[in-house]
């Protein structure tokens, strides 16, 4: 069979990272790109480069990679959906809730794949970790705590941090647990004279009794992408700027200290850091979106295939009217409960 024809629109700081993917992804040819601001890092080579959509659309493609502005999510999103595109948008979904809804429905409706590209469930340490929380490794879970810090990045400028990084954190959580939010509650600030927050501190609970804590900010003048599980049996701790995952065993202890035995809690146990396979999550993600098309298309995938799952566009949206949900609560200083 063929290989699918993929366009690259947005050629921007994430656009020439899914340019390179996409060019050694196997079953996959990069064809042309496009975008209305022009080629800043040299990605198009080669390639037909365009300034709209609807060009783009016009050179024939099976696929393409949505990685323009968030704000300009819908209208891409909408086009390509009309001319029968496979498409993956880059996270959020869109800027609103009501665009992004209506990309779901134009996806959907039309039997298309469409998917977002929230590239931290396919980070190796969280991979496995979900694998793990799947065997039971932690017995009960209790808590998921993530912690998501760092400089202020210059390429953002059309959403605050919960939108841009506190989506990872709102998705990854939710896959995680494989359970959906209840309530949010949450507090934000803004210091760095933008209209948008760049700082939030946010608590939650899921569906399933889960608890959850979010710490998310521009602010910090270090890089911290932590995600901490905790369960009767012990606590996973996944760092996913280096792809590390960790193991804390709860131990069994004797003390002598009366007030310390007596305690009915935990125990420090044994700590193993555990060793994975890393492969690069933005590879992983693309073979995913691959893998769904040609799944839609009746083609099966092959051997080169990840085994990972899309992030579908409800899913995108449900993250989405989460994150809204955590800016309305640092909004109005009240907790928010969500519908299923």
């Amino acid at each position: 069979m063929g290989k699918l024809r993929a366009g690259l629109i947005g050629l921007g700081m994430m656009g020439r990272h899914h340019a390179r993917v996409l060019q050694e992804t196997e079953g996959v040819e990069l064809v042309a790109v496009a975008d209305a601001y022009g080629d800043p890092h040299g990605v198009a080579g080669g390639l037909p480069f365009y300034n709209r959509v609807e060009q783009l659309i016009d050179h024939g493609l099976d696929i393409v990679m949505c990685a323009v502005p968030t704000g300009l999510h819908e209208e891409v999103g909408l086009a390509l959906a009309e001319a029968g595109i496979h498409t993956m948008v880059e996270k959020p979904i869109a800027s609103t809730i009501e665009g992004g809804q209506r990309l779901a429905d134009a996806f959907e409706g039309r039997g298309l794949v469409g998917a977002v590209g929230h590239i931290e469930r396919y980070n190796p340490a969280l991979q496995s970790l979900r694998a793990r929380l799947q065997k039971g490794d932690l017995g009960e879970v209790y808590q998921i705590a993530t912690r998501r810090q760092g400089p202020f990045p210059s390429r953002i400028a059309d959403v605050g941090v919960i939108k841009d990084l506190g989506t990872h954190d709102i998705d990854l959580t939710a896959w995680l647990a494989e359970s959906h939010y209840e309530s949010v509650s949450a507090r934000t600030t803004t210091r760095s004279g933008r209209e948008h927050e760049d700082m939030l501190a946010a608590t939650g609970q899921l569906a399933n009794g889960i608890i959850t804590s979010h710490l998310v900010n521009w602010l910090s003048p270090m890089k911290e992408r932590m995600t901490v599980v905790t369960g009767e049996r012990g606590s996973f701790v996944a760092d996913t700027l280096t792809a590390d995952l960790t193991y804390y065993e709860n131990g069994t202890i004797s003390t002598e200290w009366d007030s310390v035995a007596n305690f009915r809690g935990v125990s420090e146990g044994d700590v193993t850091r555990l060793a994975i396979a890393k492969r690069e999550p933005l590879k992983v993600e693309h073979e995913a979106f691959r893998d769904a098309v040609l799944s839609a298309r009746g083609e099966a995938p092959g051997d080169s295939g990840s085994g990972a799952a899309i992030v579908s566009m409800r899913e995108g949206l449900n993250t989405l009217r989460v994150a809204e949900a955590m800016a309305a609560s640092g909004r109005e200083a009240r907790t928010i409960r969500l519908q299923d």
